[in-house]
Formats: structure tokens, C-alpha cells, sequence
């Protein structure tokens, strides 16, 4: 059992040195884009939702 884990802790360690980390500039500007698109897309859900409850408002006064 004991070696099974060592095993896999080796082998873990082997595939995470194959792994190409992004840099800090790389990352910075990753979640600068995730955020934006995050804003506009909040804004739009919530500019939808404000003209759906005002076309029902319009139709179920009606």
C-alpha cells in the first residue's frame, strides 16, 4: 500500500514539472477579462429583466 503511494506521489510530481505555468502578467490579464465579461453579461441579464417585467407589467395590465 505504502508503495502504491509513493508511486503516485512520484508520478504526480513528474506530470506537475510538464506543466507550463502561466506568468503573473498572463494571469493578471486573464482575470482582467474574466471580470469584464462578467460585468457585461450581468448587465445585459439585468437590461433583459428589466424589459421582460415591463412587457408583463404592460400585458397583465391590460
Amino acid at each position: 500500500m505504502a508503495n502504491k503511494i509513493t508511486n503516485f506521489l512520484r508520478e504526480v510530481k513528474i506530470e506537475l514539472s510538464k506543466v507550463t505555468w502561466s506568468t503573473r502578467s498572463e494571469l493578471i490579464a486573464s482575470t482582467i477579462v474574466v471580470i469584464t465579461s462578467v460585468i457585461i453579461l450581468t448587465m445585459f441579464i439585468a437590461l433583459c429583466d428589466f424589459v421582460l417585467v415591463k412587457v408583463l407589467n404592460f400585458i397583465l395590465k391590460s
